[in-house]
């Protein structure tokens, strides 16, 4: 029981904005779950789509998948994206939203034949793939407010400044609060006090609590594939995948005094942060799928950890106070900027498909991943003790997903469920994910147009601050978002 209490506290201490900016394992987490993207027809069928293979996205998945192709495919496919939240905090709702346009997967497949009789024996094809596809999609916005009416986010910075002389104070949190007067050295010692305000009998008097988050950003791959086809019954595949992204996020906290007009308060006080990262890596996959009978395939594919060793984040903040004295004061930090690396953990899919002739086909995927295995790296021992909370608060989930597609003469309809278990251990936090899917196609002899749609839902709790002995209330913040993707594609 102390154990799990001491992850929880852990938990809370990086679940919030005011710890870090960065290089964290909150980052790790962000860098390492993903719901792979790709064509209009992979999302309509949730991404189940690994042994079934034919198209664009398996490089990204399963490349053995591109060994099912018989000719050659160029594929390009737009996006419209959106992100809505509610937030629930101290008994108050807030609900925000966001929205963007992008370009998902683009890419084509060079289908070679090697042997004159492609309907016989041995190595049928070789085929080459290149192919970009959207990961992640960091595009949201988050607002939660709320009166607090047992601490302030000061009585977490006096604590945090406890034991420390002002010229130590950390430059992006307690001396921007130093700075502007809202907590002052208690002369002759290392402790500070503060200015929230108190009642006139004792105890602190509510504050008015708002917090707003906008994200934007991207994870992207880039995956060069290699596949063939061996007397159409073995399919082999391997891609090297060159992923790189960027985050960025901009916070604005502010609290308001809602009782007292006491001069040695604040009226209100205010925090903004920054946080840009930016980063690319590389990784390899590698694919198998077996087809036994014209009935089934079996599909197996392994990706191994991707190496970020090029992160690199900037930071900033900035805190103004309003004092009830009528004194007003701004301080900024120096910008910060840190170069680390990030290793995420290897994944397995294991795969089932029916296909029933040219009628249509039902697909089964199962992906295991081990997020407790990331891992931070510096030029020192800067992450110990971030790399040993990634092993106590995360760990190994198992990922499924599922889709049909049937069709009627050149028309496809198709649908799909997904299932993300949550990365956090013991419950500490919700953040499993479920995907829902639908789409539909137009085929033709030479060319075809998808449309897919999937609806991604979530909860999570977000501390807005948090100590060893101060913490604010969780807010509960539910997501959902869209994802519309048209696809074309041409064969030749």
């Amino acid at each position: 029981m102390k154990m799990k209490k001491s992850i929880i506290i852990l938990v809370m201490l990086t679940l919030n904005g005011f710890i870090s900016f960065g290089q964290n394992e909150v980052d790790a987490l962000r860098y390492s779950f993903l719901v792979p993207g790709g064509t209009a027809r992979f999302t309509g069928i949730a991404g189940a789509f690994n042994a079934v293979g034919a198209d664009l996205s398996t490089l990204g998945t399963n490349p053995a998948g591109i060994g099912l192709f018989k000719s050659s495919e160029f594929v390009f496919s737009a996006s419209v994206f959106t992100s809505n939240t509610n937030t629930a905090y101290l008994n108050q709702t807030m609900s925000d939203e966001n929205s963007n346009f992008n370009i998902p997967n683009v890419g084509f497949v060079y289908s070679i034949p090697v042997n004159a009789n492609t309907e016989g024996n041995g190595f049928n094809f070789i085929q080459l793939g290149f192919g970009l596809v959207r990961n992640n999609n960091f595009h949201n916005r988050i607002a939660m407010e709320g009166s607090n009416p047992d601490n302030s986010l000061l009585d977490a910075y006096v604590e945090w400044a406890d034991g420390y002389d002002t010229d130590e104070l950390g430059p992006f949190d307690t001396d921007l609060a130093y700075q502007t007067y809202l907590i002052d050295p208690i002369p002759g010692t290392l402790s500070y006090t503060n200015r929230a305000p108190l009642y006139p009998d004792g105890g602190i008097a509510p504050v008015h609590q708002q917090k707003n988050i906008l994200s934007e950003g991207y994870m992207n791959e880039f995956d060069i594939s290699i596949g063939t086809n061996y007397s159409d019954k073995v399919y082999f595949g391997a891609s090297v995948g060159l992923p790189y992204l960027r985050y960025y996020e901009e916070s604005h906290y502010q609290e308001n005094n809602t009782i007292t007009n006491d001069t040695n308060t604040f009226d209100w006080f205010t925090r903004t942060t920054w946080l840009d990262t930016q980063g690319n890596g590389y990784n390899f996959k590698f694919g198998l799928i077996l087809r036994p009978v014209d009935l089934i395939r079996i599909g197996l594919a392994y990706h191994t950890p991707t190496w970020f060793n090029n992160m690199n984040d900037e930071y900033s903040a900035t805190m103004s106070s309003n004092l009830n004295n009528g004194k007003s004061y701004t301080y900024s930090s120096p910008l910060g900027a840190y170069d680390y690396k990030l290793e995420t953990p290897w994944r397995t899919i294991g795969s089932l498909a029916f296909i029933f002739r040219q009628n249509g086909l039902i697909s089964l995927d199962y992906e295991y991943v081990d997020y407790s295995k990331a891992q931070l790296k510096g030029s020192s021992s800067d992450f110990y003790d971030a790399n040993q909370r990634i092993g106590s608060i995360y760990r190994s989930a198992s990922n499924i997903r599922v889709g049909t597609e049937w069709r009627f003469g050149h028309l496809s309809v198709r649908g799909g469920y997904g299932y993300y278990q949550s990365p956090y251990e013991n419950d500490l936090n919700d953040g499993e994910r479920q995907i829902i899917a639908a789409g539909v196609g137009y085929r033709a002899k030479s060319f075809y147009l998808d449309f897919g749609y999937n609806h991604i839902k979530y909860s999570e709790d977000y501390y807005l601050y948090s100590s060893e002995t101060i913490q604010a209330p969780p807010a509960e913040i539910d997501t959902q978002q869209n994802n519309f993707i048209l696809t074309f594609g041409m064969k030749y």
